[in-house]
C-alpha cells in the first residue's frame, strides 16, 4: 500500500507526520485495501477554502475535502488511485478543543472520514449517516492499535463525528466527486 502525505504551511505543533501514515495506512488494512494509493494533504484554512470556492462553490474553510478518483467520468481509469484527503489542520485542531478530543484523535477521524468519502460511502440519509460513523469508528480503533502512544492512552474519537461542524454536503465535478 501506499500513502502519501505533504504537509503544507506550519509548523503544525501536535502534527506527527509518522502517526499519520501509520494511522492511514492501518485504515487501509483494515478496509483491506493493501494495494490501494492515497494521498493526504495537511494544510492551512486558507489553502482549503481555495479547494472549497473552487470545487463546492463555499467560501469558507471546512475540516475536510475528499477528492475522489474512481469516481466520475473516468473513474475506470483510476486503477488503485483512491484519491486525496485534504484536512485543515487549524479547523481540526478548533474542532478537537471544542470537543475535548485530542488533536491526534480529532485528524485521524478525519482522514477516516475522508478515506470512506473516496470510497463512495455518504450521511446523507440518517441510516448512511450511523453507518458511516460506525466504519469511521471502526477505522479510527485500526489507526490507535497501529499508534503506540495513542494506545497507552486509549485516545477515542467518541461517536465519531462524522459530520463537518459546517454542515457541509457533496457536489460533484467533471473530474471526480468532491465531498
Amino acid at each position: 500500500m501506499s500513502v502519501h502525505l505533504v504537509v503544507e504551511g506550519g509548523p503544525w505543533p501536535g502534527v506527527s507526520r509518522a502517526a499519520v501514515l501509520r494511522g492511514a495506512r492501518a485504515m487501509l488494512a483494515a478496509l483491506q485495501m493493501e494495494d490501494a494509493e492515497l494521498s493526504i494533504l495537511l494544510t492551512s484554512d486558507h489553502q482549503i477554502q481555495k479547494l472549497n470556492r473552487l470545487y463546492r462553490k463555499k467560501n469558507r474553510p471546512t475540516d475536510v475535502l475528499a477528492f475522489a478518483l474512481r469516481e466520475g467520468e473516468h473513474g475506470e481509469r483510476a486503477g488503485r488511485l483512491l484519491g486525496d484527503v485534504v484536512v485543515s489542520i487549524p479547523t481540526t485542531r478548533r474542532q478537537a478543543e471544542a470537543a475535548g478530543h485530542e488533536l491526534g484523535a480529532e485528524l485521524t477521524m478525519l482522514v477516516a472520514h475522508g478515506l470512506l468519502h473516496l470510497l463512495g460511502w455518504d450521511h446523507d440519509t440518517p441510516s448512511k449517516d450511523r453507518r458511516m460513523r460506525r466504519e469511521t469508528q471502526r477505522l479510527c480503533a485500526a489507526a490507535n492499535e497501529a499508534e503506540p502512544s495513542r494506545r497507552a492512552r486509549a485516545a477515542h474519537v467518541k461517536g465519531g463525528t462524522a459530520r463537518a461542524a459546517n454542515g457541509d454536503s457533496t457536489v460533484r465535478s467533471k473530474r471526480s466527486r468532491v465531498r
